[in-house]
């Protein structure tokens, strides 16, 4: 076995047990973690397979972005353990059933292999002006085709997805009532007038009789 295989096993092995610890953590947040952790070595096995582009793709995009945001979004929420669980055994069932049913096609398709589907084809070295073979890159190749015969609907899925998180943006944006925030606009309008109020008072006021206490009172009068 060569250190390639090597590292394929040991990937593999990892995957499979972040993979089962992701479904039976108790703690969401152990969860979330083991997925994340799962995801790093498909990451791995994608640079094994020669596809860096979606390595690290799924490194920057999954595990640098929606995996933290996740983390922070299940650590904010402060979810009840007893509460998701309460309604576990009557969900069970189908969820059992879903699952055997995904593992039986999975099964399906592995033993069966994929039949009428022709290996793919070496990929043609390029040649330069002076004859002389190029490295290829599946990432190069991958941009290329993207921002030239596929430019349009990389275009339109921009847009969309611009349009989309201006809309989340807009519609979680509300202002709350028990929440003292400080008017801007209202202080830059302020002009010292506003600001200050000079109250017209006596230099000198005449002192004021001592208030004798109920205690003492008595002693006076007798």
């Amino acid at each position: 076995m060569d250190v390639k295989t090597g590292f394929f096993y040991l990937f593999s092995l990892v995957l499979l047990y972040a993979a089962f610890r992701v479904i039976t953590a108790r703690n969401p947040v152990h969860a979330v973690l083991h997925l994340i952790l799962a995801f790093s070595q498909a990451a791995g096995v994608w640079l094994l397979l020669k596809a860096e582009f979606l390595a690290i793709t799924l490194v920057l995009v999954y595990l640098g972005a929606v995996m933290v945001l996740f983390l922070f979004v299940v650590m904010m929420l402060d979810i009840r353990i007893d509460t998701v669980r309460r309604g576990f055994w009557r969900h069970f069932p189908l969820a059992a059933f879903i699952g055997a049913l995904v593992a039986f096609e999975m099964a399906a398709v592995l033993m069966t292999g994929f039949r009428g589907v022709e290996e793919p084809k070496a990929v043609a070295a390029l040649v330069n002006a002076a004859g002389q073979a190029l490295p290829y890159s599946n990432t190069q190749a991958l941009g290329r085709l993207m921002y030239t015969e596929y430019l349009y609907p990389v275009e339109i899925a921009a847009v969309i997805l611009l349009v989309a998180m201006i809309s989340a943006i807009a519609l979680t944006l509300r202002q709350r009532k028990d929440v003292k925030a400080t008017d801007v606009p209202a202080q830059v309008r302020a002009n010292a007038k506003e600001r200050m109020v000079v109250v017209k008072m006596p230099v000198t006021q005449p002192a004021q009789p001592p208030v004798e206490s109920a205690a003492e009172a008595p002693e006076k009068k007798a």
